[in-house]
């Protein structure tokens, strides 16, 4: 009996790793790669798969999702022949299971180095300056490589970016230096550009002051002109109105020659003609008056002498 317990549990045990072999569940977003006697057979995808215990074989496992890969830095001669470590990043897909299996020993490295020479290809055609400045057209120019070479291998390369571009160090100090005087250059330039512009807007300032001012005092001498004219005109008026005569037109001048003579720019005076009259009528009526004046004094001697006391004040 113990024989055919042995058996019966080693058939048990074959039976059930034939059962493993023959299920097989593949994930979500994978392939797997079907051999059946060394050949490819078929490819399965994700869910619940049979095949044939002991005779079909999973060759490989490929996983569908976008995968990201970096490779290390590379140096690259540019144009100019300065040497740059340029680090890269793929991003790429497999499509075809079976073509990434069977057309290509190993897609990673042999997109590694696919990268590598066709960088060095690009970049040898540039120089430093244009190399730093040019990443958009670099990762096109890479991927549009890529994508040809790679999908006869069943993978397509989505994005293609430069992850840091490093100068030598003395290229670095030199850029440096480079940019320090431009941001120097800068700033003096926005400094006299700022002096300037104050200097401009305080000249204009002080002109419209000065604008205002004088048009400030233009206005107020008008004014006063005008308030003067007014004043005469009030007073020739008044003077018309009271019919003045000729004794007292003269005594009124004679009141106003002391304010002609206050100003020191004064030194020739304009004499009208009628003022001789006009001082005889007045000298005449003074005379009037001091004969009126010895008339009613004590005696003619008194009233002589009197008379002698005006004629001088009066010539």
């Amino acid at each position: 009996m113990e024989p055919v317990i042995i058996v019966l549990i080693i058939l048990v045990v074959l039976v059930f790793i034939a059962l493993i072999k023959t299920i097989q569940v593949i994930p979500q977003a994978s392939a797997a790669i079907v051999e059946r006697f060394g050949r490819y057979t078929r490819t399965l995808n994700a869910g619940l798969n049979i095949v044939v215990p002991f005779i079909d074989t999973i060759r490989n496992r490929i996983d569908l999702r976008e995968q990201v890969v970096p490779f290390p830095p590379q140096p690259v001669i540019t144009q100019d022949n300065l040497v740059v470590n340029i680090d890269t990043v793929i991003y790429y897909q497999v499509t075809d299971a079976r073509a990434a299996t069977y057309e290509v020993a190993s897609y990673i490295q042999a997109i590694e180095q696919l990268t590598v020479t066709t960088l060095r290809n690009i970049i040898g055609g540039m120089d430093l300056e244009r190399t730093l400045t040019s990443r958009e057209e670099i990762n096109a120019a890479l991927r549009g490589v890529l994508d040809e070479a790679t999908g006869k291998w069943g993978i397509r390369v989505n994005r293609v970016e430069l992850k840091a571009i490093e100068p030598p160090t003395s290229i670095q100090d030199s850029m440096e230096k480079q940019m320090r005087a431009d941001r120097d250059k800068r700033a003096a330039i926005l400094t006299a550009e700022g002096t300037r512009q104050a200097a401009i807007l305080t000249a204009e300032g002080e002109k419209q002051s000065q604008i205002l001012r004088a048009e400030g005092e233009a206005k107020a001498a008008a004014l006063r002109a005008e308030g003067e004219a007014q004043a005469v005109r009030t007073v020739f008026e008044a003077i018309h109105a009271g019919d003045p005569d000729q004794k007292l037109l003269s005594y009124q001048y004679l009141q106003m020659l002391p304010k002609i003579a206050e100003g020191d720019a004064n030194k020739l005076w304009i004499v009208p003609s009628e003022i001789g009259d006009a001082l005889k009528g007045l000298s005449g009526a003074m005379g009037n008056l001091g004969g009126l004046g010895g008339g009613n004094g004590s005696s003619g001697n008194s009233g002589s002498g009197a008379e002698r006391r005006e004629k001088p004040s009066i010539d």
